[in-house]
């Protein structure tokens, strides 16, 4: 193979590899979607009457601004990293712990609050559940 024909194949080749790029920051329809324009799965909910009592209790403090039993953790930002919830910028989740009775620290169980509409997580009504630190979870089903 000549030189000339090996520079156009690599010339080829980096402009591929650019439009890839492009295509994944600006997302084209039907070929590649943009990182934060996905989606988890739906995820399954759980209404409040099925919920622990203790969840109920830290829902209730979510909605009044505190005090939660954790203030160092409780309010803190949720990164998502596991993408288990609907992608959102970063600081749109926060987190707060749920008591496990009996549990010599924390425990395992989370309810994880989305500002939503308002922009506020007190007022938001966007709760996520979870009794496995964050293995999986359920929406919070506040309506029947």
């Amino acid at each position: 193979m000549s030189w000339q024909r090996l520079n156009a194949a690599i010339d080829r080749v980096r402009a591929l590899v650019r439009l890839l790029l492009l295509a994944t920051l600006v997302g084209v329809p039907g070929l590649v979607a943009p990182a934060q324009a996905r989606e988890s799965p739906s995820l399954p909910t759980v209404a409040l009457a099925d919920l622990p009592p203790e969840a109920l209790r830290t829902l209730k403090l979510i909605r009044q601004g505190g005090p939660f039993p954790y203030p160092r953790k409780d309010g803190s930002v949720f990164g998502n990293f596991e993408r288990h919830l609907p992608i959102r910028p970063r600081g749109y989740y926060r987190e707060y712990t749920v008591e496990t009775p009996g549990s010599p620290d924390r425990g395992a169980r989370r309810i994880v609050a989305g500002e939503g509409r308002t922009g506020d997580v007190a007022t938001s009504g966007e709760y996520y559940y979870s009794a496995n630190h964050y293995r999986s979870f359920l929406r919070i089903r506040e309506s029947p």
